[in-house]
C-alpha cells in the first residue's frame, strides 16, 4: 500500500475532522470523524470544492468566510498554518462550533493542497464565555436577578473584612413582603411571583449603586450597604418601605400592593454575619410585631 494511502487509512479514525483540499480546494479526503461532526458523509463531499459552501464556515460576527477568505484558502495561498474558531453548517442545518487548524501539504518543495483539522470540543473563547455564564448563574437567585444567598454572604463578609481594616462602617438591613401567603392564596402563585419582582424593583431603586441587595429566602431580601452613617442608613431604609408601599401590581384593572417590614443594623464594630443576620431578623419580627410597613433600627450590640 502506498505511504499515502497508509496515512489516510490511519486518519479514517483520529478523533478529530480531517479534510484534504488539492491546490484548487477540491476536496480529496474527509475522514469518519468529519463525518459525525457534520453530518456529511464521504460521498457527498468528495470531488467537490470547499468553495461550494458545503461546511459554510461563519465566524462569531456572521462573516460568510467560505466566500471571503476561509483559513484553509489563505493557507493554499502563503503556505502558512492557522489556526481559528468558526462555526460550521451541520447537514441538518444548525450551526456548531468547532477550533480548526490549516496545514499546507507538500510534495517535495510544491505546494499541492493544504489539510484542515477540526474538533467540535469547545473552543477556549466558547469555554470561556460558558464560564462566565456560569459564575454569574451561580451568584444570581433566578426569578428576582437579585445576587443569590450564597454570594450577598460572600458580601456580607468582604464588608466585614473591609470594617477590620479600615474601619467603614456599613449597614445590613433583612426586609420581608407583609403577609406574603395571602397575596399567593387569593390571586395565585403567578401574581406572588409579580408581587416579588416589582418589590426588587423598588429596592434596587430605593438603595444607592454601591448597595447590594441579595435575595434571602421566599419572600426576604438581604440589602448590605457599603460605607454608610446611621442617618444615612435610617434614610435609605425609610426609603425602601416608602417606595415599595406606593407600588401595585397591575392585575386585571385592579393594583394589587403589599408593604414590607424592615430590620436595620448599623455595624461599626467586629461581628460575625450569624450575630448581624440574628438582630436584623430580630429587628424585623419588632417591624411586624408593631403593626407591619415599617421600619426598626438599631446600632449592633
Amino acid at each position: 500500500m502506498e505511504k499515502t494511502l497508509i496515512y489516510q487509512e490511519i486518519l479514517k479514525y483520529v478523533k478529530e475532522g480531517v479534510y484534504f483540499v488539492d491546490i484548487d480546494r477540491k476536496i480529496t479526503f474527509w475522514n469518519n470523524h468529519a463525518e459525525q461532526i457534520t453530518g456529511f458523509t464521504a460521498a457527498e463531499v468528495l470531488d467537490k470544492y470547499c468553495y461550494d459552501n458545503i461546511l459554510n464556515h461563519v465566524d462569531d460576527k456572521g462573516t460568510h468566510l467560505c466566500r471571503q477568505g476561509c483559513p484553509l484558502h489563505k493557507t493554499l495561498g502563503d503556505g502558512k498554518p492557522r489556526e481559528a474558531t468558526v462555526y460550521l453548517h451541520h447537514k441538518q442545518g444548525h450551526r456548531v462550533p468547532v477550533l480548526i487548524r490549516t496545514y499546507p501539504l507538500y510534495d517535495r518543495d510544491q505546494l499541492i493542497g493544504a489539510i484542515e483539522l477540526f474538533s467540535d470540543e469547545k473552543p477556549p473563547t466558547l469555554l470561556m464565555r460558558e464560564i462566565e455564564d456560569l459564575k454569574v448563574l451561580a451568584m444570581t437567585d433566578q426569578l428576582t436577578g437579585l445576587a443569590n444567598r450564597r454570594h450577598t454572604e460572600s458580601i456580607l463578609s468582604s464588608k466585614l473584612t473591609e470594617l477590620e481594616e479600615f474601619n467603614t462602617p456599613f449597614g445590613v438591613a433583612l426586609v420581608d413582603i407583609d403577609h406574603f401567603k395571602a397575596v399567593n392564596d387569593t390571586y395565585g402563585h403567578d401574581v406572588g411571583d409579580l408581587a416579588i419582582q416589582m418589590t426588587v424593583k423598588s429596592l434596587v431603586n430605593a438603595v444607592r449603586s454601591s448597595d447590594l441587595v441579595g435575595r434571602w429566602g421566599g419572600e426576604e431580601f438581604l440589602v448590605v450597604f457599603s460605607t454608610v452613617g446611621f442617618k444615612q442608613l435610617q434614610q435609605i431604609v425609610e426609603r425602601i418601605r416608602m417606595l415599595v408601599e406606593s407600588s401595585a401590581v397591575q392585575r386585571e384593572g385592579s393594583g394589587i400592593q403589599v408593604t414590607v417590614s424592615i430590620g436595620a443594623v448599623f455595624i461599626e464594630k467586629a461581628a460575625s454575619k450569624e450575630h448581624i443576620i440574628q438582630m436584623a431578623d430580630q429587628l424585623m419580627y419588632q417591624s411586624k410585631i408593631e403593626g407591619r410597613n415599617r421600619i426598626t433600627l438599631a446600632t449592633l450590640d
